[in-house]
């Protein structure tokens, strides 16, 4: 099944494998659920009316996103390349407690087709392109989505410490198309490719796995919960395992595409 949210004239609304949710119901209600309550409900919903409006990012505005880093082998190495500590990552990536931190609030999520950004403050900038994880209050994984976690190589390699001022900024976080339900070992071998198009030609594209993932999904989940409750769930992007070389850095204009699994998620860069 999949959950998309749209845009109509009457405010955002859900709709559930292209039918329209009844206006009272969003996501924050359906992840308010055990995980077999929440498909029972929307068995008993799928066939309302056509859905046909604008897509918009899959979160409501209550929602967190959460993110996770240096998860994958290539996210350590490209990381401690771009910086003066690189002991720091090397530590966090064989450590036992993951890194993770808050992305974005739902409110400032970017949807398909929207405009990401880069800062203005910045001389190197990449996407990242990242399994995003859907759960509920009771952290269960009931579904996935595709991310762009856009970073600013040069400010977080500067300094660690400048990691919130590297990823938490205006249009820095998309997500979308859609929230796809999904059991958690339906995302354990899931392809992820990154394309990046400029001109009109491809300026890099990539491919990963996320079965190339250091830490379980469960892992991750576990530790966002260990001191934070969720009750309209929440949003974990796993961390990447695509990182363009150092020569690279995105311009305006460019066309971000990344697919994971079945979602495709393209972004314009502003």
């Amino acid at each position: 099944m999949e959950l998309t949210r749209h845009q109509t004239q009457d405010g955002p609304r859900w709709a559930v494998d292209g039918h329209w949710l009844p206006p009272q119901i969003n996501l924050g209600v359906l992840l308010g659920l055990p995980k077999r309550a929440m498909h029972d409900l929307l068995v008993t919903l799928a066939n309302g009316e056509a859905a046909a409006a604008a897509l918009l990012a899959p979160v409501d505005p209550l929602h967190e996103v959460w993110a996770s880093g240096v998860t994958y082998l290539r996210s350590r190495d490209a990381r401690k390349a771009e910086s003066s500590v690189a002991d720091v990552y090397e530590k966090v990536y064989e450590a036992e407690r993951p890194e993770l931190f808050l992305k974005a609030a739902g409110w400032r999520v970017i949807g398909p087709d929207a405009p990401v950004r880069i800062r203005t403050d910045s001389s190197w900038d990449v996407p990242e392109p990242e399994l995003v994880l859907v759960v509920n209050r009771e952290l269960e994984i009931v579904g996935y989505c595709a991310g762009n976690d856009m970073s600013s190589r040069s400010i977080e390699g500067e300094n660690p410490l400048y990691l919130p001022q590297a990823k938490i900024y205006n249009g820095s976080c998309a997500l979308g198309p859609s929230v796809r339900l999904a059991e958690a070992d339906d995302l354990r071998d899931l392809p992820i490719q990154l394309q990046i198009s400029r001109d009109g030609a491809v300026a890099f594209e990539g491919e990963t796995r996320t079965s190339q993932m250091k830490r379980q999904l469960e892992e991750l989940v576990t530790y966002l919960g260990r001191e934070l409750s969720f009750p309209y769930g929440g949003l974990l992007m796993t961390g990447t395992g695509l990182v363009p070389p150092e020569s690279f850095s995105l311009q305006s204009g460019d066309s971000v595409q990344i697919t994971v699994g079945e979602a495709v998620l393209i972004n314009e860069v502003q």
